[in-house]
């Protein structure tokens, strides 16, 4: 018979999501859903504050990524102002998100995904943890929480606190950084490089057991998008769009990313609180792309840091071009955690860093607002419209999350087709349906916002898991 499978909750994720699958009579899936569960509507609460609060406020949008939410929220202020921050500033505010992007890609490929490559897709779902994972090799798992201390700690120096730094204002940063801290950041550089060094070793002594994951993890055509600088550079902070095809052809390059709207459009659909953006140009659900790490190595030129270029070609040499599938996020990762160390040491080097004109100030001068930046998990846009008393009226948050909601659901179809089979159900086959959306890292925590147009579904079960009644308003 017909039946559906839930897999609730996915494990090693941030925030709370299931998944369902449709199998038919034969036991074969039809059609695959990945479910954002949880709700909140930081779009919706933050009208009527202060404009001026609206960094610090869109920090409180997530406790894994705060700083990428803080950096756009900035920025979106900044356009309000009108007004160019300081470069000193500039260049602090570039050292945070990288420091941000460092320790989120660690925690997702140390603690959330290692467990899966280290000990297999089919391994006991007992030891499928980092704790399991530190018995059986303790440096490697050392290695991870390290890495991510390095850049907690930096986030720590900057911004006096390593949660919701309230450090990133608008016009620029509230402090100038000391020689002192300057030094303590530069000594961890290379203890972060040695790491990364011997994460790839293993890496690429182990890939080679994932090729049917790599044959069917998100292994599809589709668009990629992100910013890059004005080389067409790897760029986390401040850039141009660039688009790419499926065939590695850049279809769209240096557009402003203050014309976003001219770019992306977002649906809804009732089974999800989590959007769907897509090229407004191809449509729904045509104008499907990805953002993130591997997207934005496919689209960069280069990433223009020794180390990390040496291994981007390592990464172009050994897959397609673009890079289709999504497996590949893991390698990605590991990539721009070394061009983040690499980048920070350029940045702490350069001799404006210790200047003390950090911050400009100004009045509004116009009532619309918008901040982009890449996060994480891609690019980030903030936008943001006041009235004539600095009060917000409007916000639209486009998280990096939410871009890839039409890959995530794709890809999860394409892994339970070419994994489960509903007449003999294994762990391990239902485990890579939750891996290939833990290969995109995503953050539920701050991606699910109001929209107006949600119906509220209550099911009142039973103690055996019956439904007895159901309502929706």
């Amino acid at each position: 018979m017909a039946r559906t499978i839930s897999i609730d909750p996915v494990t090693r994720i941030e925030g709370h999501a299931r998944i369902t699958l449709q199998l038919n009579d034969d036991g074969v899936v039809d059609d695959a859903r990945f479910h954002v569960t949880q709700f909140r509507g930081f779009e919706k609460f933050c009208e009527g504050r202060p404009f001026y609060e609206m960094p610090s406020l869109m920090a409180r949008t997530c406790g894994i990524c705060p700083v990428s939410h803080l950096i756009a929220g900035a920025k979106a202020c900044d356009d309000l102002f009108a007004v160019q921050i300081p470069y000193p500033a500039q260049m602090l505010r570039r050292l945070m998100n990288l420091a941000q992007i460092l320790q989120s890609h660690a925690l997702n490929f140390y603690y959330l995904s290692l467990p899966d490559l280290f000990f297999g897709m089919d391994a006991d779902p007992a030891k499928r943890n980092i704790i399991a994972v530190a018995q059986e090799n303790p440096e490697l798992a050392q290695d991870g929480i390290r890495l991510r201390q390095i850049g907690q700690q930096i986030i720590e120096t900057l911004g006096g606190k390593r949660i919701h730094p309230s450090w990133v204002v608008p016009g620029g940063v509230n402090a100038p950084l000391t020689p002192e801290h300057r030094e303590m950041i530069l000594g961890g550089v290379p203890e972060g490089l040695a790491i990364l060094k011997r994460a790839l070793e293993w890496f690429h002594a182990h890939r080679d057991a994932f090729k049917p994951e790599v044959n069917t993890f998100g292994n599809f055509s589709s668009y990629y998008l992100g910013i890059v600088n004005e080389k067409g550079n790897l760029e986390h902070y401040d850039g141009n769009f660039r688009v790419m095809d499926a065939a590695g052809n850049i279809v769209v390059d240096q557009l402003d990313t203050l014309k976003y709207q001219d770019l992306i459009a977002e649906a809804n659909e009732a089974w999800t609180y989590e959007k769907f953006p897509y090229l407004k140009e191809l449509g729904y659900p045509d104008g499907m792309y990805r953002v993130g790490p591997l997207a934005r190595l496919n689209i960069a030129t280069a990433c223009d840091t020794y180390r990390a270029d040496e291994e981007l070609k390592n990464f172009r040499s050994s897959t397609t071009t673009p890079a289709a599938s999504s497996f590949h996020y893991h390698w990605a990762r590991l990539i721009e955690m070394i061009y983040c160390l690499e980048r920070m040491e350029q940045i702490l080097n350069d001799p404006d860093i210790l200047s003390t004109h950090v911050r400009a100030f100004a009045k509004p001068n116009s009532f619309n607002g918008i901040g982009v930046a890449e996060a994480p998990r891609g690019t980030l846009i903030h936008h943001y419209r006041i009235d004539e008393n600095g009060l917000m009226t409007w916000a639209d948050l486009v998280i990096a999350t939410v871009h890839n909601n039409l890959a995530m659901n794709r890809a999860v179809l394409q892994v339970a087709k070419s994994f489960v089979d509903g007449k003999e159900l294994t762990d391990g086959a239902l485990n890579r349906v939750e891996a290939v959306i833990r290969a995109f890292d995503p953050c539920l925590s701050c991606s699910t916002h109001a929209d107006g147009r949600r119906d509220l579904q209550v099911d009142l079960i039973d103690a055996d898991g019956r439904l007895v009644d159901s309502t929706t308003r």
